[in-house]
């Protein structure tokens, strides 16, 4: 039960450290010398280094909150583990955790088809970069989190 619980742990912490990466990276969409993310605009030349806050439109802002909202929700569902693991009752389930950790992957996935859906293609031959990789990336890791964490029962 305790590798179980090791493992479940690990995953966890897995999952916050991605989640955290993808909303700070400077790498939504590549493309030449220009990478953009949730934040800043940046624009790479031999010499210069010049980043432009990202735009006032309203879907970034949106894809913005989600992501802060999935990090928040992902910490507070470690947290709630944590405290759950110790007051727990015998045989009790980790619903309070498990519904946090499945609203933090709702979030990122929302956040992530935002994106996807609304980002312009202003740039030639722009790609999708590492941060919104790892974001699709968490969002299944983050619902099979979830729903370990439903049928996980505390043992004796």
């Amino acid at each position: 039960m305790l590798l179980i619980l090791l493992g479940v742990l690990i995953l966890h912490l897995i999952i916050l450290i991605l989640l955290i990466v993808s909303t700070a990276a400077s790498a939504w969409t590549v493309g030449g010398n220009v990478s953009k993310d949730l934040w800043y605009n940046c624009l790479t030349n031999d010499v210069i280094y010049q980043c432009t806050p990202a735009s006032d439109e309203d879907w970034i802002q949106a894809v913005q909150a989600l992501m802060i909202l999935a990090v928040l929700f992902c910490f507070f569902s470690l947290v709630a583990f944590v405290f759950q693991l110790f007051k727990l009752v015998k045989g009790g389930r980790f619903f309070f955790t498990a519904i946090f950790q499945i609203l933090a992957s709702l979030f990122v996935m929302c956040g992530a088809i935002i994106y996807t859906v609304m980002r312009t293609d202003d740039l030639p031959g722009a790609q999708f970069g590492y941060a919104y990789v790892l974001a699709w990336v968490a969002f299944p890791l983050c619902l099979i989190s979830g729903l370990i964490y439903i049928v996980l029962r505390k043992k004796e």
